[in-house]
Formats: C-alpha cells, sequence, structure tokens
C-alpha cells in the first residue's frame, strides 16, 4: 500500500485530527488507557529576515484523561532536522506550555505535561528506535525508591518519550512495532521520500484508520503538494542553518590559526629571551673569570 510518509507536519496533523488515532498514538506510547482526548495543533511560523524565510510548521498538544481519571497534557514535537533553532525553539515553547492553564471539558486546569519527540536524525549515543525517559521519585535519606507520587512534583518534572524513526527496523510483533511501523524511513516511491510503500498488514483497527488516512494524503495531488511545499522551505532552511554553521566553523578555525601563530611567535620570543638570558650569563660568567684575585 501507498501511504504518506508521516514525519511531516502537513501530514501528521490528518492522522491526530482523527480521535481514535490520536488515543491509539498516544496510549501505545504511554502505555496507558486513553479515556478522552482533546487535540489542538498549535500554529507557529519562523521567520528569518535575513534570509527572508518565512516557515510555517504545527506544534501539536493534547490533553488527555486516562481510564484512571488522571489529566495530563501531552506536546509532541516532530524533528526532521538537527538544527539548534530547533531546540531552543522547543524549549521556549515548552516553558509557555508550562506558565500557561490548560482546559479539559472547559474546565481550566494546571496538568501535568508529558513530551513526545519524533526525531528524523539519530542520536548517535542511544540505538533503541523509541525511549522513554522517566522520573523515579528517591528517599536520599533511606536509598530506597518512593512508591507514591505528589501532585506538586508532577506538575513541576514530566516524562518524555524519543521516537528515532531512522533507527526503527521491520519489527511488526509488539502493540508498539506496529505503531512505529507507519514511521519506518524505508521502502521509499520517490526521490523526495514523501510516500512509501508500507508493507506490512494492518491487523489492528487503529491501524488499519492511520494507512487508510496516509494512503489518501499520498496519492491526492493536492495534499501532496501541500507535502512538497513543505519539505521544500525546510530544505531551504537547513540549507541555511548548514551556510551558517560552515561559516562559524571557517571563522572558528581562522581564529584558532591566528591563536596558533601568535602562540608560535611568543614561543621564539620566549625562546629569543631565554638565549639572550643565557648570553648575558655566559659573559658575565667570563668577566668574573677575567677579574684579578
Amino acid at each position: 500500500m501507498i501511504i504518506a510518509n508521516p514525519i511531516y507536519d502537513v501530514v501528521f496533523k490528518r492522522l491526530m485530527e482523527n480521535e481514535k488515532v490520536a488515543k491509539f498514538f498516544i496510549a501505545t506510547l504511554l502505555e496507558q488507557n486513553i479515556e478522552a482526548v482533546e487535540f489542538k495543533p498549535q500554529e507557529f511560523t519562523y521567520t528569518d529576515k535575513l534570509a527572508g524565510l518565512a516557515v510555517f510548521r504545527l506544534d501539536f498538544v493534547a490533553t488527555i484523561r486516562t481510564d484512571t481519571g488522571e489529566l495530563k497534557k501531552v506536546l509532541i514535537e516532530i524533528q526532521k532536522a538537527k538544527n539548534q533553532i530547533d531546540l531552543m525553539r522547543f524549549r521556549n515553547y515548552l516553558a509557555e506550555q508550562y506558565k500557561k492553564e490548560d482546559k479539559m471539558n472547559a474546565q481550566e486546569l494546571v496538568l501535568p505535561i508529558t513530551t513526545i519527540y519524533i526525531l528524523g536524525f539519530k542520536l548517535p549515543e542511544i540505538a533503541s528506535p523509541c525511549l522513554k525517559v522517566a522520573r523515579n521519585y528517591l528517599d536520599l535519606i533511606n536509598k530506597t525508591v518512593i512508591d507514591k507520587k505528589s501532585d506538586f512534583v508532577e506538575k513541576l518534572t514530566h516524562d518524555c518519550f524519543v521516537v528515532q524513526v531512522e533507527r526503527i527496523t521491520d519489527r511488526f510483533q509488539t502493540r508498539l512495532d506496529k505503531l512505529l511501523s507507519i514511521f519506518e524511513q524505508r521502502h521509499f516511491t520517490d526521490d523526495k521520500e514523501i510516500t512509501k510503500d508500507y508493507q506490512h498488514t494492518p491487523d489492528i483497527d487503529e491501524l488499519k484508520t492511520m494507512t487508510d488516512i496516509l494512503h489518501y494524503v499520498g496519492t491526492d495531488p493536492t495534499k501532496r503538494k501541500e507535502i512538497e511545499v513543505e519539505q521544500e522551505a525546510w530544505r531551504s532552511v537547513n540549507a541555511m542553518f548548514e551556510e551558517k554553521e560552515r561559516k562559524y566553523q571557517k571563522a572558528l578555525e581562522e581564529q584558532r590559526k591566528a591563536l596558533g601563530e601568535k602562540d608560535q611567535a611568543l614561543s621564539e620570543k620566549d625562546q629569543a629571551l631565554s638565549e639572550k638570558d643565557q648570553l648575558i650569563a655566559e659573559l658575565l660568567k667570563k668577566l668574573n673569570d677575567q677579574k684579578p684575585t
């Protein structure tokens, strides 16, 4: 089946607009049953005045209620390239989310936060395609794990989930494997890597819904054009940052070279002074040796 690559914002948005898919996606990663979900993409435009770029993108926010009645806010971030601007942007965005009150069923609340990062690049230190960075409550006096949770602590700290799409394999065994298979970055049908041949048979109702949505997006000319526009915009952004990085590295190398030449000049000067001091010492010794006793 031909499906659209879901790592693009416009594609992922179509998936998460479906409540059943949003519940499946979040519940599978968090390993919790989701009773209710309110999903709202947050519009964001990155603008670089010098480069003349204005790139529209989305940040994804969901407020959820688990089957135990627990309420949470889930932030989902897709980062296709490892740019410093993306890291700083999301840190600022995370801070804004901590500051604002949330709404669930029109009720204003302060919710604990969970973050999900879908990365289009590899973390060199981590081989797993999907990891959870979890918190433990540790009693530092008795050196034991506390099995209770504090509402105060939960709202000031958060768990984090990271998906590395480049490390997803063809495993298709568990519920998590089947969710991740949608994001696998192989079997592309075009050079732009916009569509791919999904080679598994969906055996979960939610998974079939996801592949049906992605098949429509991947084969509809209008939707494909939206993906191409997003792809081209971010290719321009990435090229801009690569150029900035090259200029920075070149300037750094020239600075190092200049410092190296300066250090060499100082070293030569020190050596000359040392030789001069040695010559003066030798002359003084000769003069002392020549004095009449």
